[in-house]
């Protein structure tokens, strides 16, 4: 066996190939934001930034939201724990985008339920975190890198919050995409058909669709 380029005991990039081009794990996600777009519509609430609700939402949205844990984000227009959550209105949101945050909170289950209280009847959530993957070092040494999580573990989670009914549980990835992700590679260095390969052995990232009881 040859490893090439890739028999070495450091990653060719520590920053998740973001500086090589778009992260493979962002192309899952992004793929999943767009299998689900018609979702995103009427009062929408993302964290940390609006990038995913204005790309893939569009003039559907009606009321745009940025949730953000700690004060000195200048684009959030909420500052919240959802862990606790107590600050955030009940039955507010049409839509949640959550990516890739819920492995940095602790109280996983504490902050599930909050997004469950949070929508509207009928409301959706998406949501998507790790699989496999390298530690975040930039959240880890500021408000903690916690979980990974498979299909399994995402689906109990949301079925104790939303029930079984209203929960889709999918994954994305393969070994060759994510030797390439915890290399640093990014999304343009493998060919589609080698990305879009789904082994259910090797997940990389887990997208969960969530709908909450109820009609609007």
């Amino acid at each position: 066996m040859r490893f090439g380029t890739l028999q070495r005991r450091n990653p060719i990039s520590r920053r998740f190939g973001m500086d090589r081009g778009q992260c493979i794990d962002r192309y899952y996600i992004e793929a999943f934001l767009g299998r689900h777009r018609e979702s995103i519509r009427g009062r929408v609430l993302e964290i940390a930034d609006r990038e995913y609700t204005e790309r893939f939402g569009g003039d559907r949205v009606t009321q745009s939201d940025v949730l953000h844990f700690m004060q000195g984000n200048t684009k959030a227009t909420m500052v919240a724990d959802l862990a606790h959550g107590e600050d955030l209105p009940s039955e507010a949101f049409d839509c949640i985008i959550l990516t890739q945050t819920l492995q940095h909170i602790y109280e996983v289950r504490s902050a599930v339920q909050t997004l469950q209280r949070i929508l509207i009847p009928g409301g959706v959530l998406l949501a998507t975190f790790p699989g496999i993957s390298q530690i975040s070092r930039y959240d880890m040494d500021r408000w903690g890198d916690y979980w990974r999580f498979t299909t399994l573990s995402a689906q109990r989670l949301f079925d104790e919050a939303f029930g079984s009914p209203n929960v889709t549980v999918a994954a994305y990835g393969n070994v060759l995409a994510v030797i390439a992700f915890l290399h640093g590679l990014a999304a343009h260095e493998l060919k589609r058909e080698e990305l879009d390969y789904v082994d259910p052995d090797y997940q990389l990232v887990v997208a969960v669709k969530a709908m909450k009881d109820g009609a609007h």
